[in-house]
């Protein structure tokens, strides 16, 4: 994973920044399902049990996909940092196979470097 173009922290303080100004909530959300062959491997790996790869992999494309939003989203409104970032997830059941949502949250701030 490369490194974001803009500063993003869990905290809601930015080590060596000052926030200038928040432009607000900002997010980026993704559902996906399965492929054909995911769900097929998927399937077979919880019948003898463990980790199961081909989901994993799904999952944390997902998840960047979100992060990735998320930054646009941001980026959009001028702002130049993202503190408060948290994920969410949930499972959507759409018949003969579900969906996973994730969402990627987080406010949206001004930040200037404290020494400036």
């Amino acid at each position: 994973m490369s490194r974001p173009p803009i500063p993003v922290t869990t905290t809601f303080e930015l080590p060596g920044f000052r926030i200038l100004e928040c432009r607000g909530v900002v997010r980026g959300i993704v559902v996906r399902s399965p492929t054909l062959l995911q769900g097929f491997l998927g399937g077979l790996k919880t019948m003898i049990g463990g980790r199961i790869g081909a989901y994993t992999a799904m999952c944390e494309q997902t998840r960047q996909q979100a992060f990735d939003e998320m930054l646009q989203h941001a980026t959009g409104l001028g702002a130049n940092a993202i503190v408060g970032m948290r994920y969410d997830g949930s499972t959507i059941e759409t018949g003969a196979s579900g969906a996973t949502e994730v969402l990627c949250y987080g406010t949206a701030v001004v930040v200037e470097p404290l020494n400036a």
